[in-house]
Parts: structure tokens; C-alpha cells; sequence
């Protein structure tokens, strides 16, 4: 009896994937639904540091990912823009003038991230944060790697266009740090990467909570349709990349994002931040922001400018 049902496992395994698989179509939006959780929700504290940021809207065709191959369709991105005052009042150079596109993760919507823009701000930049659709204001529907990877793009395009002469990095958190690695790995002209609480895939991310690798053991990569693997492109990002995390994140394992720095091949550097965690890292790591900002891409932050200046005067 016993070795019958040892024989039966993977019997029931195959018979349980095959299943899953036939169901394809719902399975896959079920995950993105799971992974992206899309919604106009807002962080604690989100309503009120978005005040005084300029709303932004971006234009473009986006491909049509569920329907016909081949197709467009017009799409709209919803931005809030942070300009940095100090940097634009003493009309710096462009090289004084850092622009940085902010892309956030799962769940919430881009207002839930203006305390992290306020917070890079302070450390010298320009901030552009954005929602993928189905996030927020942006065009309604259910988002995808395909679909978020191609709002990214058109993101940057836009800024491309916007501050032609101004350096211009690219920020990600969480699952937006995936985003952020396929961006950079697709354009030349990114002046540095920085990821925050971010991982090597979303398959790996599964594996590494409790009990998670029997969820799609052992045909885990056949089932998860959104994998996201940012391990695999990491090593084309032709631009410094900064990864950061919280030694006390839950969310995302520190292991996760050491193991994302590891694969990068450029100029790179890894931030581990006590104490912080996948929520307050931003904040509680600033110091080490500001020194990692200046010594791998060789920027000043605000505050070392405007000390500068004083000394000056």
C-alpha cells in the first residue's frame, strides 16, 4: 500500500499540471492578477506628500498583448512629476541636474510612492513616478510583464524627449525593480540603475517563502506565465546599478537581491541596510543612498551642492 501510493504522486502531480494547463488563459490572468494586485489605492501618507507634485499624462500606442498580434491601441500613463527647486532655481548644469524615473511595485498606486520621490528628491533628483496600466489613472486594464515592461519604455521615451540634456537614471522597488532592470537593459542611455527591495525572479521569489515551492513543484517554470526574471538580464545593463535592501525584509529575501547583484557584470554596487525593511528601506538606508549615490555614480547629492554654494558666497 504504501509504495502504491508513492506511485501515485507524480500521477497525481502530472494529472493536477495538465489540468492547470489546460485552463491556461485563466491561469495567467490569475496570476497577473496576484503578482501585480492593480488598483487607484494609495500608501499611508501617499495624499499628503503628493501635494504640490504636477501631474503628468504620456500618450502613446501600445501594443495590443491580448488580443490580435500586430495591433495597437492608444494608451495613457498617469505620472506625478517632482522637480528638484534648488537644483532649477540656481540654473546648475545639466550634469548638476539629475532627472530619475521612479517605478513602483505591486498594490499600490503611484501616489503611494511620493514619499520615496520626496525622499530621492532630497538626494538631488528630478523625479518622474508613473503607473502601469491598471494602476490608478492610468489606462484601465489588467496589467502584464509585456504591458508594464513596454509603460516603462514609453516613460523614458517621454523624458528622452522632455530633458534631452539632463542625465537620466532609472529607479525601481520591488517589483518595479524588475521593470526597472528590463528598461536598462533595453536602452544605451540610461546613466545609472537603482533597484530597492528587488529580486532574481518571480519563480524564485515562490520558492523562497514557506511551503511556497509546492505550489508549482516541480513544473513551477511551465505554470508561472509572469516570471519577470531580472537575473537573466541583468549582466545587459550597460550603466552602473545600485542594489539595495533591507536586512529586515519579509517580503523580499536579502539572499534574492544579493543574488541579483551577483549576476550583474558592470560597475555595481550592493547596499544592505539594517534593519530595514521591504516598507521603510528608503528611508532608514538615506545615508548610505547618498554615499553610494557619489561614489558609484559619481553624483552630489542636493545638500553637498548647496553646501558648496555657501562655502562660495
Amino acid at each position: 500500500m504504501k509504495h502504491r501510493r508513492l506511485w501515485l504522486i507524480p500521477l497525481l502531480t502530472l494529472l493536477t499540471a495538465l489540468g492547470l494547463l489546460a485552463g491556461c488563459g485563466t491561469l495567467d490572468e490569475k496570476q497577473r492578477g496576484w503578482i501585480f494586485q492593480p488598483s487607484d489605492r494609495s500608501w499611508w501618507g501617499g495624499e499628503s506628500a503628493a501635494e504640490g507634485m504636477s501631474e503628468v499624462w504620456i500618450d502613446f500606442m501600445a501594443r495590443e498583448h491580448d488580443g490580435d498580434a500586430g495591433t495597437s491601441q492608444a494608451a495613457r500613463l498617469h505620472g506625478l512629476w517632482l522637480a528638484h527647486p534648488d537644483l532649477t532655481r540656481r540654473n546648475l548644469g545639466p550634469d548638476q541636474a539629475p532627472v530619475l524615473l521612479y517605478l513602483h511595485g505591486a498594490r499600490y498606486n503611484v501616489v503611494g510612492s511620493a514619499l520615496r520621490a520626496r525622499r530621492m528628491q532630497e538626494l538631488g533628483f528630478s523625479v518622474l513616478a508613473i503607473d502601469y496600466r491598471g494602476f490608478g489613472k492610468s489606462t484601465a486594464g489588467l496589467p502584464s510583464e509585456a504591458s508594464a515592461y513596454e509603460d516603462a519604455r514609453a516613460a523614458w521615451d517621454w523624458l528622452a524627449r522632455q530633458y534631452p540634456d539632463r542625465p537620466r537614471y532609472i529607479f525601481g522597488h520591488s517589483l518595479g525593480g524588475a521593470i526597472a532592470i528590463e528598461l536598462a537593459a533595453q536602452v544605451a542611455d540610461e546613466r545609472g540603475t537603482l533597484v530597492e527591495g528587488t529580486f532574481t525572479s518571480i519563480p524564485d521569489v515562490v520558492s523562497s517563502y514557506k511551503w511556497g515551492w509546492l505550489l508549482f513543484w516541480p513544473l513551477d517554470r511551465a505554470l508561472i506565465t509572469q516570471k519577470l526574471e531580472a537575473v537573466k538580464r541583468v549582466d545587459q545593463i550597460g550603466s552602473p546599478l545600485l542594489v539595495v535592501h533591507g536586512s529586515a525584509d519579509r517580503t523580499i529575501a536579502p539572499t534574492l537581491g544579493r543574488r541579483l547583484f551577483e549576476a550583474a557584470t558592470g560597475p555595481k554596487r550592493f547596499e544592505l541596510v539594517e534593519g530595514g525593511t521591504h516598507h521603510n528601506t528608503n528611508s532608514v538606508g538615506q545615508d548610505q543612498y547618498r554615499l553610494a549615490l557619489a561614489e558609484l555614480f559619481g553624483l552630489r547629492t542636493a545638500l553637498d551642492t548647496l553646501g558648496a554654494l555657501n562655502q562660495v558666497r
